[in-house]
């Protein structure tokens, strides 16, 4: 048992890697807030955890849904301990550059960039009054700039790289205060985004945000990117 008296809140958390990080926290003592945009497909995910997971309808797009999820989240558990930013999409398909869809960026930076920061902003002061929190941002070694060698999926990998730079100044910003924020990449899992062909499933794909989401008191690892439980260069 980690932390039973923590609760934990994942975004996109009603099925794939989402889901079997709620599964593995809950496994491991936490209550968990399972958030969808759908309350009935975050109940039904709930089912399948167990009594530890609560259902919580959330569209990381939507400001006004993201503030009164915040303010369920804390009628129902008094607070939030972890977070993690797991809900993103990608919608690029073989567009590449210099070729742009604009509504497809838009999207793409609504849901998984300004998402993120809407819930960081959301529940990360509750943290920094308690002195105790973390902050797993779910990325991909696409965003990595070191790594990136081609222009496949070009608004995903943008906003991926946003988001792993929104990490960096989270953490910065936070230093000291007890919360801690990393970004984790679970690599190409099978999902409803890796597909059915991807060599990992999500219990290797919830690995590292679950290992992250659960560093221990004391632990000083903030502002880094994680595959496997190693890091990578951003």
């Amino acid at each position: 048992m980690w932390h039973g008296d923590r609760t934990a809140l994942v975004t996109g958390g009603a099925r794939g890697i989402g889901l079997e990080i709620c599964r593995q926290l809950a496994d491991g003592g936490l209550r968990v807030l399972v958030g969808a945009r759908s309350w009935e497909a975050a109940e039904e995910a709930c089912r399948a955890i167990g009594p530890a997971a609560l259902p919580l309808a959330l569209d990381v797009a939507s400001a006004k849904s993201v503030a009164e999820a915040a303010r369920e989240a804390g009628e129902l558990t008094g607070g939030i301990d972890v977070l993690v930013n797991n809900a993103g999409v990608s919608l690029d398909g073989d567009l590449r550059p210099p070729y742009l869809d604009e509504e497809i960026l838009r999207t793409t930076l609504e849901t998984n960039l300004a998402g993120a920061w809407r819930m960081a902003e959301a529940v990360v002061p509750g943290m920094v009054e308690t002195g105790y929190g973390r902050v797993v941002n779910v990325t991909s070694s696409y965003g990595s700039l070191a790594l990136m060698d081609s222009g496949r999926h070009p608004a995903y990998r943008i906003s991926k790289t946003a988001l792993n730079a929104l990490t960096r100044m989270l953490a910065a910003e936070l230093a000291g205060t007890g919360v801690l924020v990393n970004a984790a990449d679970p690599g190409w899992t099978r999902s409803g985004m890796g597909g059915p062909a991807a060599p990992r499933g999500p219990e290797a794909g919830a690995d590292t945000p679950v290992w992250l989401a659960t560093l221990p008191e004391g632990d000083g690892t903030t502002g880094r990117l994680f595959a496997d439980r190693k890091p990578l260069p951003w």
